[in-house]
């Protein structure tokens, strides 16, 4: 009984700001490990809908932009451009840990609902050299995967959620709309699964807000701490 109520008048003498502190880093903690384990979800989800897209696929169509011009070789930049993208994010991340679990979350919604959408109309890939991936690379690229595209869909997904940084908005509008135009290029997308890559995403971004609310309110706010070790970034309007 003594313990107990020590335990209480302890808890009552911690400064708000302390507990404030303790419940926001706690919940930082929890939200990275259930946003790690998210993507990890969502990635073997996308892996066997790729499948089976890939399976399903029937014969290709005629594209207004496919069809009037020529192959470019692009396939280095296909496949390993997003392999430098990828690690560049996260190194953007871990410098302000706040932003790790509202990304993750959002990019693995992004995959999830492409999953679904790939799944669902079984158009050939275009009539095109056949693309060689690496061991690493195939896993994430199998073939059938056209609609949309995530090459051009994932960076701006990053500019939506980095929107209010000026820098990083240009930048990662600019390397969308590069990779759209490679896709292109390269006869690796058909010129609706880029177009419609910046309107599903933007949706994405939206359904994003509204289901990790907590996480959007830590990256646009930071984790509470006495020693303010992580700052938010400004609040996207």
């Amino acid at each position: 009984m003594f313990s107990d109520n020590s335990s209480a008048n302890s808890f009552e003498q911690i400064p708000p700001e302390m507990r404030s502190h303790k419940l926001h880093r706690c919940d930082f903690f929890h939200s990275l490990i259930w946003s790690a384990l998210f993507l990890a979800f969502s990635l073997v989800v996308n892996f066997y809908a790729a499948i089976y897209a890939t399976e399903s696929a029937s014969n290709s169509v005629t594209d207004i932009i496919l069809s009037n011009i020529r192959i470019f070789d692009v396939d280095t930049i296909f496949v390993y451009g997003p392999l430098i993208f990828i690690p560049f994010v996260l190194i953007l991340l871990l410098r302000k840990p706040q932003e790790i679990p509202y990304t993750l979350k959002s990019v693995s919604l992004f995959v999830l609902i492409r999953s679904a959408f790939i799944t669902l109309t079984h158009i050939g890939p275009y009539p095109t050299p056949v693309v060689e991936f690496s061991d690493i690379a195939r896993f994430f690229i199998v073939g059938g995967d056209l609609f949309f595209s995530g090459h051009t869909g994932l960076p701006f997904l990053m500019a939506l959620i980095f929107w209010e940084n000026f820098r990083l908005r240009v930048f990662f509008i600019s390397i969308a709309i590069f990779f759209g135009i490679i896709v292109l290029a390269g006869h690796l997308h058909y010129s609706i699964d880029v177009l419609a890559a910046f309107f599903i995403t933007h949706t994405i971004d939206h359904i994003a807000e509204k289901l990790f609310k907590k996480d959007r309110e830590m990256f646009y706010h930071g984790i509470q701490t006495e020693e303010k070790i992580f700052e938010g970034s400004p609040q996207k309007s």
